[in-house]
């Protein structure tokens, strides 16, 4: 198997491993016989070394702080979802026919573990100069749209600069589902500004599911983003 806008791989298996949700073992759906786990928490480190490296040699003249939110807002989770997305990898994913049927192919953190895991199975297939020149034509692209909307800035920093400029009141965050297993929550938070409900956000941990919220609710403010 391949898609298309991935780098051929020389070793097929990876690529199926990498694409293999640890739901698909229950089922025996891909013939990998491990999930990508392994290969996300190496992919996580590949991508963070590279992405430090771009940011490091286009912007030299910012200092760590600003280089680091840089850095924050293409890695995060959304970022990497969208390009998990524009690769076509949740179409692709092994996954049970339970997870699929909860939304696993347009879950967020499952594409952006799923981004993780093809980085590194590239690296152990054709080493960091390949991967560097995937990420720079399939994510490092995203940097520009991150600078001219600020979504470099932290969501929930950003949204309570704009409700206070306003006259309001620090934005309230509040858990109204939170399912799923111990390894595989999913929260999903409500953020109140003035008393009055103005997004909701999900998440696999109640900070991303907060971040998210804050995200969305800061589009409801014309000039905040």
């Amino acid at each position: 198997m391949q898609l298309s806008t991935i780098p051929t791989f020389q070793n097929e298996a990876l690529l199926v491993k990498a694409l293999t949700h640890r739901s698909a073992l229950n089922e025996n759906t891909s013939s990998a016989e491990e999930s990508n786990e392994r290969l996300e928490f190496l992919g996580d480190a590949v991508l963070e070394l590279i992405t430090t490296k771009f940011l490091f040699e286009k912007f030299t003249t910012k200092p760590e702080g600003i280089l680091t939110a840089y850095r924050s807002a293409l890695v995060k989770t959304t970022t990497l979802a969208h390009t998990a997305t524009k690769l076509g990898l949740g179409q692709a994913l092994f996954m049970s026919k339970g997870e699929e049927a909860t939304g696993g192919r347009t879950n967020e953190g499952l594409l952006a573990d799923t981004m993780e895991a093809v980085i590194g199975a590239l690296f152990l297939d054709q080493g960091i100069e390949v991967v560097t020149e995937f990420l720079m034509k399939e994510l490092f692209t995203e940097i520009d749209d991150i600078l001219e909307n600020k979504l470099y800035k932290d969501p929930k920093s950003h949204l309570q600069e704009v409700v206070q400029a306003l006259g309001f009141e620090t934005p309230d965050y509040q858990v109204t589902t939170e399912k799923g297993p111990d390894h595989d929550k999913e929260f999903t938070v409500q953020v109140f500004v003035n008393g009055k409900s103005v997004a909701i956000g999900t998440g696999s941990s109640k900070q991303r599911a907060q971040q998210d919220a804050a995200q969305k609710a800061l589009k409801k403010y014309p000039g905040a983003v």
